[in-house]
């Protein structure tokens, strides 16, 4: 439990003070500097593609080393990226910081947890990323109000310098005090003769894992989207702002409440079903927005819910198809085209809200998360089948 409350306080900061930051501290810092906004979420997306490019050897790394080098490591990163945007005197320093936010976040977030997780536990590694998830489903709950307590009092370059030292005095020693010490993998020269590397699928597994990462990819496309746009979205289908809020502000409760329920029932059915209830629940939340405006509460819960699901069955999902063997250099490998889509989404709403409109927008959403849907079905039985060389992994 040690290991899962150190790793579950250590995501709530760890997405607070990155993913989450520039929705609170964003409009300060412009208002401040004059830098212009666009500019300051850009370098959040900059940071996501850099994070999205080093998963790979994050990926590898974790599977030679273990978890508690690499996330420890992660916090030191965040905490220095923190400390480059207080001390920043101008927009390219800042940005350069973000650089640095983003080897943290490919070292620090969900998916070099759940390899360590997967690293530590196996297979049965399942519930400790169904609790892991479920701190991590009170990062923008818990650190939106911090950020913006923090910055009331010691306005947004003290915000940062705060959270860089949450950073240093409290997740980093709790990683290096929690985590066990792991015995160093084998290099693959050492590894059973005719046996294939480590990360390495045979044919028969390779589409499988094609499909998951186009599956994923387009989940955190759409996701991303909703998320970023939302209140936007809400407002075009004739909400005021202040109900727009109030609606979005269920997401966060959403994603929990599919969280607990996936912890309660989950474990007595495949996780690939998770996966189909995920992807089904966000393309049921876009079409109930988009056909039923006034079912907004219900299509926002639902969205929520599937979210939620999502990543849990980012973690649990590789780990069954493909087994033990390799789990965290194909999390890393996975890592790349999901970290790119999240990158890149945000700016992909603006256009589609400039080209096809909030109802063209919410078309569109809708259409990719059928798509999205249609696509998983293939893996289900690919899921299911017994699994060969890694089910013994």
């Amino acid at each position: 439990m040690g290991v899962i409350t150190a790793i579950g306080l250590g995501q709530i900061l760890s997405w607070g003070s990155t993913y989450y930051l520039p929705a609170v501290l964003a409009v300060p810092i412009a208002e401040e500097t004059g830098w212009p906004l666009g500019w300051l979420f850009g370098a959040l997306s900059a940071g996501l593609v850099v994070s999205g490019l080093v998963s790979p050897r994050v990926g590898r790394f974790i599977h030679r080393h273990g978890g508690r080098p690499v996330l420890a490591a992660a916090a030191a990163l965040i905490a220095l990226g923190q400390i480059g945007l207080w001390a920043a005197p101008n927009l390219a320093a800042f940005v350069a910081a973000w650089v640095v936010i983003g080897l943290g976040m490919g070292a620090g977030l969900y998916d070099p947890a759940f390899s360590a997780l997967g690293r530590l536990y196996g297979e049965a590694a399942r519930p400790a990323i169904t609790r892991v998830t479920l701190f991590g489903g009170f990062a923008s709950t818990l650190c939106w109000p911090l950020t913006a307590l923090l910055e009331s009092w010691l306005g947004w370059r003290g915000a940062c310098l705060a959270y860089a030292l949450l950073h240093l005095v409290l997740v980093l020693p709790l990683y290096l005090a929690m985590l066990p010490k792991e015995a160093r993998a084998p290099e693959p020269a050492a590894t059973v003769a005719g046996a294939p590397p480590p990360g390495h699928l045979p044919a028969e597994q390779r589409f499988a894992f094609n499909l998951l990462a186009v599956v994923f990819t387009l989940a955190y496309g759409v996701m991303t989207v909703i998320a970023v746009h939302l209140l936007t979205l809400l407002q075009a289908r004739g909400l005021e702002l202040a109900a727009a809020v109030a609606l979005g502000a269920l997401v966060g409760p959403a994603q929990v409440g599919g969280r607990l329920l996936e912890m309660a029932f989950g474990g007595r059915a495949h996780p690939v079903w998770t996966l189909v209830a995920s992807c089904g629940l966000v393309a049921a939340g876009a079409i109930l927005l988009l056909a039923l405006p006034g079912w907004a509460a219900a299509a926002i819960l639902l969205y929520g819910a599937g979210s939620g699901l999502r990543s849990i069955v980012r973690g649990t999902v590789p780990l069954v198809l493909f087994g033990r063997e390799g789990y965290a250099i194909l999390m890393g490998r996975l890592s790349v085209p999901t970290l790119l889509a999240t990158a890149a989404a945000p700016m992909l709403g603006v256009w589609a809200l400039e080209w096809l409109g909030a109802e063209g927008t919410l078309v569109a959403l809708a259409v990719a998360g059928v798509v999205n849907l249609v696509l998983v079905a293939p893996l289900v039985p690919l899921a299911l089948r017994p699994r060969g060389r890694a089910a013994a992994g």
